[in-house]
């Protein structure tokens, strides 16, 4: 049987997951919860002009149909408490508002039929997983964390790395897409720099990364620390990486590290870009990360610089989806 997932929110990952989960046979959208209009949400899933059209129906009874998924239920409940997706049968909730990220404010969609939830995004006391990276380490936990875009493209290249060369310390940058955590034009942000505007500027800024490293690889967290630079692109980033390691490296160990688990232990989660490709080739790729091999470098004999990219919006939703097909059968 398909397991029963519903969405709750639908900005950037929210309308992503559901492409997703819509793909899949052994996953059923069975509720979204949205406070668009059903006509709007509807247009919005039909038509991104990230990742192009999609085929989405609005049956007779205002349910819809998605890909693998029929007659599903829509909602619109902006009050946590009063929401209940166990009208739907619903067995995951994925969490993609940005409202509940915390243990306590998600677990309000446990009754009835609901049994997990996943919050796409960091969470407060929450324990946190990174599929490929840390998601056998999950007992049975009612609510956890997907945690970022960037924690799910980083923390596999550090544990692929560092299990190789053992990571000593690591400086990372993430070149990231513009959200719409940002501004069109320059207006009032609790982030002065992010009070300017995307379309327009390089904006250095934070990153919680080096935190979400420390859940999801303990023994890492405190040798890893970064910041993120904010780019004038819709989607697609780039992770920084300078390491260094306990173990000597060269440019060719890296690389035959690095594609090794790409074909095993991280097949499918991490990729190669072998063919000099640029930001735009990833859009909708489905990897965590994809290494360029041909920008891996080393100096002295300790020292190493990895680039790879993402799909911060596509990438991530794939994980998390990827979760609640784990979580389901564990």
């Amino acid at each position: 049987m398909p397991i029963r997932i519903a969405i709750n929110g639908t900005g950037r990952i929210g309308l992503c997951a559901i492409r997703v989960a819509s793909q899949r046979k052994d996953v059923e959208i069975v509720a979204i919860n949205s406070t668009a209009e059903l006509e709007t949400l509807l247009h919005l899933i039909r038509h991104d002009s990230v990742h192009g059209h999609f085929e989405a129906q609005l049956n007779a009874n205002r349910t819809l149909n998605i890909g693998h998924s029929k007659n599903i239920l829509v909602l619109s409940e902006r009050d946590i408490n009063k929401l209940d997706f166990s009208i739907a049968n619903a067995e995951i909730i994925i969490e993609c508002t940005g409202k509940f990220n915390s243990l306590e404010a998600s677990s309000a969609h446990l009754k009835n039929s609901v049994k997990k939830v996943i919050i796409s995004a960091p969470a407060q006391n929450t324990p946190t997983f990174v599929y490929g990276v840390n998601h056998t380490h999950y007992h049975n936990e009612s609510v956890i964390s997907n945690a970022s875009c960037t924690t799910n493209a980083s923390a596999p290249l550090l544990k692929i790395l560092d299990e190789a060369f053992k990571v000593e310390n690591a400086l990372l940058t993430t070149i990231h897409s513009y959200t719409n955590d940002q501004n069109l034009l320059d207006t009032k942000h609790k982030d002065i720099r992010r009070a300017r505007a995307a379309g327009l500027n390089l904006i250095p800024t934070s990153t919680g990364v080096s935190k979400a490293i420390s859940l999801v690889l303990p023994h890492l967290g405190p040798k890893v620390t970064g910041l993120a630079i904010r780019v004038p692109t819709p989607n697609v980033s780039l992770v920084d990486l300078s390491l260094s390691f306990k173990k000597s490296v060269s440019k060719a160990s890296v690389q035959h590290a690095l594609k090794d688990a790409c074909k095993h232990a991280f097949k499918g989660v991490v990729g190669i870009d072998e063919e000099r490709l640029v930001s735009s080739d990833f859009i909708s790729s489905p990897f965590s990360a994809i290494v360029i091999d041909d920008q891996i470098m080393t100096i002295g004999e300790k020292n190493a610089k990895v680039l790879a990219w993402y799909d911060n919006e596509m990438g991530y939703s794939e994980r998390l989806i990827d979760m609640a097909q784990y979580i389901a059968q564990n």
